[in-house]
């Protein structure tokens, strides 16, 4: 099974229509990567429910230095992509070989001259980017099934989040072996009586 369904709740005390943002963290590399907003749930009031999805597939891209951007290819852990030159220009392909990581999806620069970007989405939202992928080099990404949760205000899907959003967005939930949950939103509420937004799975069911 490939797809984990997902239902936000908004049980919180929170009236200042604020947003969640969800977002993963590249593992690949013990640098520190840049998060991107996956996901942003707006205008969800109190008691409304959001219904999404955690697809395990993956997609890919890549631009060059002309600023020309590839189609989206799929991509599962162990893929590995090149991107080269041929008599059309800048292409990139699905390698026969495999990601020297299994766990990794691999995106290799093969051109001649001029970085690329490497991209990868989860369920066609944009998860995570290299920027700055040098010729012969490699992109990586590699993502256990962990979502990252907090309430923001001002942030769009696929931006590049700050080091103040990632560090006041503390909720973790595993969705390693889960087929399907509801992930309620409590806490928030005006003035001195306000608590700390929590995110809790409920009705948790398993592969």
């Amino acid at each position: 099974m490939n797809t984990i369904k997902l239902n936000f709740i908004n049980m919180s005390n929170d009236r200042s229509n604020s947003s969640v943002v969800i977002f993963q963290q590249n593992v690949a590399t013990s640098q520190a990567e840049i998060a991107i907003a996956w996901k942003v749930i707006e205008n969800c009031g109190i008691n409304d429910n959001h219904p999404f999805t955690y697809t395990y597939d993956m997609e890919v891209s890549s631009s060059d230095s002309y600023g020309n951007f590839t189609p989206k290819l799929g991509a599962s852990p162990g893929d590995l992509f090149n991107m080269y030159k041929d008599d059309s220009g800048d292409v990139l392909i699905h390698s026969p070989e495999r990601a020297t990581d299994p766990k990794e999806v691999q995106l290799l620069n093969k051109l001649g001259q001029g970085s690329i970007g490497a991209n990868i989405y989860r369920d066609g939202k944009l998860l995570a980017q290299k920027q700055v992928v040098a010729p012969g080099q490699k992109a990586v990404f590699k993502f256990h099934p962990k979502i990252y949760l907090g309430v923001v205000s001002e942030v769009q899907e696929g931006e590049v989040l700050d080091s103040a959003i990632i560090s006041d967005v503390n909720s973790l939930i595993n969705l390693e072996g889960v087929s399907s949950a509801d992930i309620v939103m409590t806490g928030g509420g005006p003035g001195k009586n306000a608590t700390s937004f929590l995110f809790t799975p409920t009705n948790v069911k398993y592969m």
